[in-house]
């Protein structure tokens, strides 16, 4: 029975340090991103989470008015520009804007119109296939009262839409 017992004791003690262990090497393996980039880095298939992204814009009533196939451009320029190094197996993103939170935002201050068209991107590197990052850069909440609100809802829109698009 004791020994059952001292077995019982290192499994747990051994589960318990896997799990300490586990969200350092998950973030080891995360992608280096700049500050003001909220992001969320899953395991599904790219298809998966770039159709998840593009319905989550789409199931809001918003037009996206341009895809920008970012991993297929840097593929097919890099020999032109001297470079052979694959940087994404997949990347792309999306640009749309809200007529109501851009509004609000424009009509908050003029110079909002700097943050319009919104954008999330997805993307997935060759050496972890399969770990895909969503993401968008956050607008910086700046000016009167009313264009920090307006600003503020158009990051709590583009939070959504990645978190829905992360699968959360």
């Amino acid at each position: 029975m004791r020994k059952e017992a001292g077995r019982w004791m290192r499994q747990v003690a051994f589960s318990g340090v896997l799990c300490a262990l586990a969200p350092a090497a998950f973030a080891q393996s995360a992608p280096e991103l700049p500050e003001g980039v909220v992001s969320h880095t899953v395991e599904r298939p790219y298809d998966d989470v770039r159709f998840d992204m593009e319905n989550a814009i789409i199931n809001r009533g918003l037009v996206i008015d341009h895809v920008s196939h970012i991993g297929e451009m840097l593929a097919r320029t890099g020999a032109d520009v001297g470079s052979d190094k694959v940087v994404f197996a997949n990347a792309d993103a999306m640009m749309f804007c809200s007529a109501r939170l851009s509004r609000a935002a424009m009509e908050a201050s003029a110079g909002n119109i700097a943050f319009c068209p919104y954008v999330v991107f997805a993307f997935e590197t060759p050496d972890t296939p399969g770990r895909v990052t969503v993401g968008f850069r956050k607008l910086e909440e700046t000016g009167s009262d009313a264009s920090r609100k307006a600003l503020a809802d158009v990051n709590a829109l583009l939070s959504e839409i990645v978190a829905e698009a992360a699968g959360e």
